[in-house]
């Protein structure tokens, strides 16, 4: 496996359909998923090669995919299209986001048993080859990125700020917001 964008058959066969639109579009696919309960809905996510996504971008990049979808039709059942950023504790789906986001908090679970364990929580370092380097209790360990099943960060207080500071390091909020919120992770933290 290359990466964890898509995982079921039909979650690949989407990407396979929009990611060279999502590509050309100036994009990139962080995720596709399709889930199905009481309704059936095709998610996906992309940002931009900053790890930036406005709005107005989910829209754009919403009218284009349905365009292709609707000519290749991949999927039988009606559907959903919810198309969205990864968020702030976001999905890690390319070997790259391990690198990129080194020293952050982050769960890894494992397609098998490794030591007799498939979930992993701890601060990611890095990558080394085709290994995902995580430090949990025991250690720094590396897992290759092949076993992986899921990843994500953590939501914590540290990557909230880091969010934000490059959000307004790039201009995309001002000063007295980015003041804000850090008002109310510093209080949060002394109610600990």
């Amino acid at each position: 496996m290359s990466d964890l964008i898509a995982k079921a058959a039909i979650d690949r066969r989407v990407q396979e359909i929009i990611e060279p639109v999502i590509t050309d579009m100036g994009f990139e696919l962080v995720r596709v998923r399709l889930m199905s309960g009481k309704s059936t809905t095709l998610q996906i996510m992309a940002q931009k090669p900053d790890g930036t996504i406005e709005v107005d971008d989910c829209g754009r990049i919403s009218t284009a995919v349905s365009a292709v979808l609707d000519v290749e039709d991949p999927i039988l059942d009606a559907y959903t299209l919810e198309v969205s950023s990864p968020g702030i504790d976001r999905p890690l789906t390319r070997l790259k986001d391990f690198d990129q986001w080194q020293g952050f908090e982050a769960k890894i679970e494992t397609e098998e048993l490794i030591d007799g364990r498939r979930r992993f929580k701890g601060e990611l370092a890095g990558i080394e080859g085709d290994e995902v380097l995580i430090e949990i209790e025991e250690g720094t360990i590396g897992l290759k990125f092949e076993w992986l099943s899921d990843a994500k960060l953590v939501l914590t207080d540290e990557l909230i700020r880091e969010v934000l500071r490059s959000r307004k390091d790039a201009g995309q909020i001002d000063e007295t917001q980015f003041d804000d919120v850090e008002t109310i992770i510093d209080g949060d933290e002394e109610n600990d």
